[in-house]
């Protein structure tokens, strides 16, 4: 008889604490890690062999918005592809509980508009079977995930259950509204909600145009809301902010802080526009823990870069009468269009024929597109710009970009940085995720479907900032494996989690590092009905383990679905 579930031996340990890696087995037994030591006597129920292979805590996700897709995915893609173990959803106050009958619709349409999540797919995949917000997790409870899921009371969902018609933004919830916000709070983080989260961006709006209620709340409703937090005596409270309102938040963000005395975390991707607002904001960061308040930024791992392509939510040719007469054809037929020259002359010559200043920028701005191809490089090469390039070679960037896009059948794509590159450099987000006051996320797994395609990232941090960068400093294998389980799953108070030591949960895994990276981007049309998302698979993954059960083996799911609801702090 085995002495153990399973043995890993002879990988190399880095065990998520930032510690050193060492050679070392690693047992596992009912679910938890029994033993990491150099040498483990007794056999296990079955043997991995782990030599030239790096063992490591499963990913700790801390922004997902998995809050319609647990619904219908077991397996969670993206996540399940990138050797996540936890994710947490229900982030920049989006989702889907609680929700009466009438509102279900409404809340479909926000959802579309915020993270760009087709619309029919959620009408047609959610089963909708709660209304409260414990219901919510009772449904979730009855299901069974690749990964473990755990999520957060969205604002936008509990201002429309407590005010209704009057939920939306710029209308003032009255004393008794706040009370019911409040208690509506404690009633689900004492369910099992592992935290609280707003918009205050103008960016996020629903498909029809609308803020996120909650958006320009007045600060009484954050702070009431913060009381129903401390009552239930947990909860982070995150808040997809606008970066250039931060300095005039930041006295609200400590507020919030100060009631809960739990973590706040704000989204802090670097605006183009504001260079150096990101210095400012890390000392305010710096000054709210210098007096007990936990206030941290959240960063992602490269520039939330907007990818355009023919089949995509956008492409620089969006608006033009040319394409717009011709974007809802069968793609094989729209191709043979663009490929006619009497069409691609109509098209370059035309203008959108009304843009917002971002759109025109969005569409337009040659110097910061680059064709994404082969090695899908994050941190391009300013040379490489499609306006460099136009420059050099005497073709508009314009024509550049339409022939690019038309390549591979049609399946071109270009990639326009939209934040975190500025400066055309990631050095200062590798200043970012060095400073302590600043954690892992952004990856979005489940969101923007048709233009952003990051939830890959949990596997570039390692493939990209420990091994492969070459336009500046990486950053040590260790720490990189830290900030995505021991710190992000602390954060959240998943402490059973995220460590390679005895007594912990059994998430772990197997990887062969030369071989860890992720594919380029594609279009699949395989959300409910068919509708359309980017993909981007992971590789390197020999084993992902999650509650001591073998999930991915080989790049491949196994079939095996340990991953359950978490409720509350573990």
């Amino acid at each position: 008889m085995a002495d153990h579930d399973i043995v890993i031996r002879n990988g190399t340990v880095i065990d998520g604490t930032g510690s050193e890696p060492r050679v070392a087995d690693v047992a596992l037994t009912d679910g938890l890690i029994t033993e990491v030591s150099e040498s483990i006597d007794g056999s296990g129920a079955r043997e991995i062999d782990a030599e030239g292979l790096i063992v490591t805590p499963g990913w700790v996700d801390m922004h997902t918005h998995y809050d319609a897709q647990v619904t219908w995915d077991p397996y969670l893609t993206p996540a399940g592809w990138h050797g996540v173990t936890t994710v947490v959803m229900g982030n920049c106050g989006v989702g889907f509980a609680p929700a009466k009958p009438d509102r279900r619709d409404w809340l479909i349409r926000l959802m579309e508009g915020v993270e760009d999540i087709p619309g029919a797919a959620l009408t047609d995949g959610i089963q909708w079977e709660w209304e409260s917000f414990p219901e919510y997790l009772d449904a979730i409870e009855r299901r069974q995930f690749i990964a473990d899921v755990a999520t957060q009371v969205p604002h936008g969902a509990l201002r429309a259950y407590v005010m209704g018609d009057r939920s939306a933004d710029g209308i003032e919830a009255t004393a008794e509204d706040i009370a019911q916000m409040a208690a509506l709070t404690e009633e689900a983080l004492t369910a099992g909600a592992l935290g609280f989260s707003t918009s205050r961006t103008p960016l996020h709006t629903s498909v029809d145009g609308d803020l996120v209620p909650g958006t320009s709340a007045d600060v009484s409703e954050i702070l009431g809301i913060a009381e129903g937090m401390a009552a239930a005596g947990h909860g982070v409270f995150e808040a997809a902010v606008h970066i250039p309102d931060v300095p005039d938040s930041f006295d609200w963000l400590r507020g919030v802080a100060s009631i809960t005395g739990k973590p706040v975390v704000f989204n802090f991707n670097m605006n183009d526009d504001y260079p150096e607002l990101w210095q400012e904001v890390l000392s305010l960061c710096e000054s709210a823990h210098a007096d007990g308040l936990q206030v941290h930024g959240q960063v992602a791992g490269r520039p939330v870069g907007i990818l355009q392509c023919w089949d995509g939510t956008i492409n620089p040719f969006a608006g033009r009468p040319g394409w717009e007469a011709i974007a809802d054809l069968p793609r094989d037929e729209r191709l043979a269009r663009l490929r006619d020259p009497a069409v691609k002359r109509q098209i370059l010559a035309e203008e959108h024929p009304d843009p917002s200043r971002f759109v025109h920028f969005l569409l337009n701005t040659w110097t910061k597109m680059w064709r994404f191809e082969g090695d899908t490089d994050y941190e391009p090469d300013p040379s490489l710009s499609l306006g460099a390039e136009a420059s050099r070679s005497g073709v508009s960037p314009a024509e550049l970009a339409y022939d690019h896009l038309c390549s591979d059948e049609g399946r071109g794509l270009l990639y326009f940085p939209l934040m975190n590159y500025g400066e055309e450099t990631l050095d200062p987000l590798r200043t970012l995720h060095l400073h302590p006051l600043t954690r892992m996320g952004l990856a979005d797994g489940g969101a923007h479907c048709g233009a952003i395609c990051d939830g890959s990232m949990p596997t570039f941090m390692l493939s990209f900032w420990a091994r492969d960068r070459s336009r500046g400093a990486k950053m040590d294998l260790p720490y990189v494996i830290h900030r995505q389980t021991q710190q992000t799953a602390e954060f959240y108070g998943l402490n059973d989690r995220g460590v390679l030591a005895p007594g912990y949960r059994a998430d772990i895994n197997v990887i062969d590092f030369d071989e860890l990276n992720v594919d380029s981007p594609r279009m699949a049309w395989d959300l409910p009905t068919g509708a359309k998302r980017f993909v981007q698979h992971g590789m390197g993954y020999r084993y992902t383990i999650a509650g001591g059960e073998v999930t991915v083996e080989d790049d491949e799911f196994t079939g095996a679905l340990p991953g359950r609801l978490i409720r509350g702090p573990q």
